[in-house]
């Protein structure tokens, strides 16, 4: 008789763990109901995964224990597989707290199944230390807990034996990255089933980024049709932080035959039981319902962005207690989408739209924004700014007396001062005290080629509880909304006018709307920022000179087709633009981020704590000086 499996697609709630028992109680006994052998649940189901040093505090390591024995106590008639923490209280790890395993326990009729290396659950193998992940600092993975034991790793991943109406079967459990270990000196997978599994279960706790489902279906895809077993995977959704990155979990946890391909698939975002049968005979999967069986592509990237903003943002600002925002609004692009988004997330009546014009301030600007508070029915104010500014100006050339010369001396603003004096104005002073009295959050709206150079003003625009758009490129705002547009307000709730227009700052009669706009050529800048960013081998000013030499510039860059000879009229312009991004992305901008709000992740690399930075002097590599002299003597030559 084929075993009916389910996967308790449930919603996390880091640092929660009576919430997230709570719920898995829940989802256990609707499995029963549904009459499941077995109920899968995430990695780290019952605590959270990214909840920082709360992992040293003995109180919640307690909890978290005593709420693992509720659902164990739980698992009469059906066995239940969930991540938790293991904690050996006797055992110390290097830094002196008590040892720590990211483990997956196999609960059956009120007990504990073996494990691992003679303990009742399975150990993590593979413990990421990269991107946003940091498990080395608090666990202890299986490889170190075999070379203390002097145990062989290949001997001790075994799996998990369950009894089932008086038949064995045998589980292959792995934790999230034991998955992933193409790159490492072991290869889970294989050493589960060279050991005797039958079926791999992947508990999960996966952070979503553009583009990474499709590459979870090639590599799982791969190993179930490799290693000719049935893969599993159950992945969590939620939202968790590290303090700088708030990152989205999608669920979409789905089961591979072993010919590779998706069997059995649950939504995105959303809690869900996902049930189907496995017959270990013919390893045969069948959906336990048709609308199981129907796997949602992700193609359209302005579709799942979509989805994951609307989701972190809202879990997010639930979490953080904040049901209502204002937001600063100048007609541009940027501020339009975070408006449009925060009205769909939270209802146009819990945002607070304000625009702040100053004297360089354009009519069409200033009618766009009311328009589109208009159209997505938000609040609305016009605040000028001019008087205060002039106000402060003068505050600022107030004399200062020198004690040591016993002279007094006035200070000089220039012009870039006095931009700067403008955003702060809206920011520090409009912005955060609206919010205060509107009892709400203000938004920060940047972008991430803005946040890449550092384009925008400590305590001004760079400045709120979360910047929505911070890990979007210009372009991909301009799709978001379109989107919103077209598939969710299904009207122009952003007014056409507001994708025309320039992009600009509008804070000096040489950067109004039509006259210069901002320096960031985005067509070009976004993809070269991205480069630096992104790319998994970082690009430095080397390779993209040296592919600017080679006329394949466009192609490594992923930028349309002759960009960057519309872009440049010369070798030396190109080199002078390139010294300037790449001087201030390495330089002032790193300040800038280390202190900007937290960034909603969406890509492979997010600003905070997914792309770790130090605040260094610019450097240019030896390499690049010997090129850029190469070049520009090849254009005197002309």
């Amino acid at each position: 008789m084929p075993l009916k499996i389910a996967c308790g697609q449930m919603e996390v709630i880091p640092g929660r763990p009576d919430l997230n028992t709570r719920k898995m109680l829940q989802m256990i006994e609707q499995a029963r109901a549904e009459q499941a052998d077995v109920i899968l649940f995430p990695e780290m189901a019952i605590p959270g995964y990214l909840i920082g040093d709360r992992w040293e505090q003995p109180a919640y390591l307690d909890d978290c224990v005593h709420y693992g024995e509720e659902v164990v106590a739980t698992s009469r008639g059906i066995t239940v597989v969930f991540g938790n923490v293991a904690v050996e209280k006797r055992r110390f790890n290097h830094d002196g707290h008590p040892r720590k395993y990211n483990a997956a326990f196999v609960a059956q009729d009120g007990r504990l199944l073996p494990g691992m290396a003679g303990k009742d659950f399975v150990m993590k193998a593979a413990l990421p230390n990269y991107r946003e992940f940091d498990d080395p600092r608090y666990f202890t993975a299986a490889p170190q807990e075999c070379g203390v034991r002097h145990l062989k790793l290949a001997k001790s991943v075994l799996p998990v034996p369950v009894t089932i109406r008086g038949q064995e079967y045998r589980f292959g459990i792995m934790l999230c990255e034991d998955g992933w270990t193409e790159h490492y000196p072991f290869h889970i997978p294989r050493l589960l089933v060279e050991n005797g599994a039958q079926i791999l279960c992947n508990i999960s706790c996966s952070p979503f980024t553009l583009g990474k489902n499709g590459k979870r279906h090639r590599v799982f895809g791969s190993q179930a049709a490799e290693l000719k077993v049935p893969v599993v995977y159950c992945n969590n959704i939620g939202v968790q932080n590290n303090g700088k990155d708030v990152f989205t979990c999608d669920g979409q946890s789905c089961v591979y035959g072993p010919n590779g391909r998706i069997q059995s698939a649950a939504p995105m975002y959303s809690e869900y039981l996902l049930t189907f049968t496995w017959d270990e005979a013919t390893d045969r999967i069948r959906a336990a319902s048709y609308k199981d069986e129907i796997v949602t592509t992700e193609d359209d990237e302005a579709e799942v962005t979509y989805k994951a903003l609307r989701f972190g943002l809202d879990r997010f600002l639930k979490q953080a207690g904040i049901n209502r925002m204002v937001l600063g609004i100048s007609g541009g692009i940027d501020s339009a989408v975070a408006a449009a988004l925060y009205a769909d997330v939270l209802g146009p009546r819990h945002v607070l739209l304000i625009n702040m014009p100053s004297q360089y301030n354009s009519a069409l600007t200033k009618s766009m924004a009311q328009q589109l508070a208009e159209n997505i029915g938000a609040n609305y104010t016009v605040v000028p700014i001019t008087e205060s500014i002039t106000h402060t100006v003068n505050q600022l050339y107030s004399p200062i007396h020198s004690y040591e010369s016993n002279r007094d001396f006035k200070l000089a603003l220039d012009g870039l001062m006095y931009q700067n004096i403008q955003a702060r104005d809206r920011g520090s002073r409009l912005l955060a005290g609206f919010a205060a009295a509107y009892r709400g959050g203000f938004s920060c709206n940047a972008n991430k080629a803005e946040l890449s150079v550092g384009y925008g003003t400590f305590y001004g625009d760079i400045a709120g509880v979360i910047a929505p758009l911070g890990d979007l490129w210009k372009h991909q705002v301009y799709a978001l909304g379109h989107y919103l547009n077209e598939t969710v307000y299904h009207k122009e709730a952003i007014p056409r006018a507001i994708f025309e227009i320039q992009p600009s700052a509008e804070l000096c009669k040489e950067q109004t709307v039509g006259n210069g706009g901002d320096p960031l050529r985005y067509e070009y800048h976004d993809y070269l920022l991205r480069a630096f960013v992104e790319n998994w081998d970082k690009a430095s000013p080397v390779e993209i000179l040296e592919h600017y030499m080679n006329h394949d510039l466009d192609s490594f860059l992923g930028c349309a087709p002759g960009t960057t000879d519309r872009v440049f009229h010369s070798n030396a312009d190109f080199c002078a633009d390139l010294e300037r991004w790449y001087g201030l992305f390495t330089g002032l901008a790193v300040a800038k981020r280390i202190q900007a709000p937290p960034v909603l992740a969406l890509s492979r690399r997010a600003y905070g704590y997914d792309y770790r930075e130090a605040q260094l002097p610019a450097y240019l590599p030896r390499r690049y000086g010997e090129l850029k002299a190469e070049l520009l003597k090849q254009e005197r030559l002309f």
